[in-house]
């Protein structure tokens, strides 16, 4: 099975997704419009509770959802009460399907803000609860990422979302490696479509050979076992499609062997998410 391990869903409106700016990205995206894919970790796509709670709805209507990185309040001094309460009101067949949260840390002002002692303390408390932590930051946010995953416990499940943005390749190669280093940090391989796109024209041909050394570092870094397949869905289709997205990985992951394949396209997902082995077997068929 395939595990799309990073997927967003949204109402559209301009007020509260004021960071879309290409005009394909401008309409809702709901489930009904996934196509081509066995099942998915629905990530927030706006900082609101209540776009948590309408992710949670969409999980307990489609079974190929198998989790959701929401967001909430991560600073609040009530969060406790707030991670408590959500997974307390979304159990599915004794499980919440909430499995983390995200902070859009790369959007803060402040590039210290990972670092805040109340930030650190609100991630401790949702690891205590089981939860992961989504870790989207910029390039230049690395360094301070590596200082926020040692204040953490060394079993912290932490994964870095697209791949940290990477803005220029050395440096970047440099950092990520640093990184991974932290054999709790797991990583997705989502979001590079979007950061290459001023490199490639539009050339779905070429973006095999511009991927390549990308996907070269994080395998290097992370290892088959700390990789996971992520489309970034709808985000990427303002460049590529889902499916030639998804061949790009898979080319790429053509050289490892059959287990070690099966782990970044999907087993990886499931164990970093700890999803029931159950719920990914039952509608591994679906294409709609």
């Amino acid at each position: 099975m395939v595990i799309d391990a990073h997927r967003h869903f949204w109402h559209y409106n301009t007020t509260e997704f004021g960071w879309i700016a290409d005009t394909p990205l401008k309409r809702d995206f709901l489930p009904e419009d996934c196509g081509g894919m066995d099942a998915c970790v629905a990530v927030e796509a706006r900082q609101c509770a209540e776009e948590t709670d309408w992710l949670l709805s969409l999980a307990a209507q489609h079974s190929f959802i198998k989790g959701v990185v929401g967001w909430l309040p991560i600073v609040a001094p009530d969060i406790s009460e707030r991670i408590d309460a959500v997974l307390a009101a979304n159990r599915l067949q004794g499980r919440s399907p909430l499995v983390g949260l995200r902070h859009v840390v790369q959007d803060e002002p402040d590039d210290s803000f990972i670092l805040r002692p109340d930030f650190i303390r609100g991630v401790r408390l949702l690891l205590e609860r089981g939860l992961t932590y989504d870790i989207l930051v910029f390039e230049r946010h690395l360094p301070n990422t590596m200082r926020f995953v040692d204040a953490l416990p060394d079993d912290a499940r932490l994964v870095l979302d697209h791949l940290g943005k990477p803005r220029e390749f050395v440096s970047w190669r440099r950092l990520v490696r640093e990184l991974a280093e932290r054999e709790n940090v797991f990583c997705k391989f989502s979001g590079l479509v979007t950061e290459l796109a001023g490199m490639w024209n539009g050339d779905p041909h070429r973006f095999d050979e511009l991927a390549e050394p990308y996907l070269e570092t994080a395998l290097e870094a992370f290892g088959p076992r700390r990789l996971m397949f992520g489309s970034d869905w709808p985000v990427v289709t303002v460049h590529l499609s889902y499916g030639v997205w998804r061949g790009v990985v898979e080319r790429f992951a053509a050289k490892l062997s059959e287990a070690e394949r099966n782990a970044v396209m999907g087993g990886n997902a499931m164990a970093f998410y700890k999803f029931p082995l159950a719920t990914c077997n039952s509608d591994s068929s679906h294409n709609s």
